[in-house]
């Protein structure tokens, strides 16, 4: 899955799908941490484990670690669960 973070926001929360220019799917999310020693990481696996009701040990970060856009890989999470927590990627 690919995540768009926004870090130092006023308010965290999913913001839903939203389309890159190639056509990818991408969650857009914010959190207040700041992206100091990997917080912002921490606070986005946190809040995605939270909204699919995983353990945070289920989320990982594999791309983009530095970036704003970022690979996330969710151990055990069908597509459904996805569309469930965040709604419906096509309706991006």
């Amino acid at each position: 899955m690919t995540v768009r973070l926004t870090p130092r926001a006023g308010r965290a929360g999913i913001d839903g799908w939203s389309k890159q220019a190639d056509g990818r799917d991408v969650l857009v999310a914010r959190v207040t941490a700041a992206p100091v020693d990997g917080a912002a990481n921490d606070a986005l696996v946190r809040m995605l484990a939270r909204a699919l009701r995983i353990a945070p040990g289920r989320v990982a970060i594999v791309g983009g670690a530095t970036a704003r856009t970022k690979t996330v890989e969710l151990e055990e999470v069908t597509d459904e669960e996805i569309s469930a927590a965040f709604g419906d990627p096509s309706s991006a």
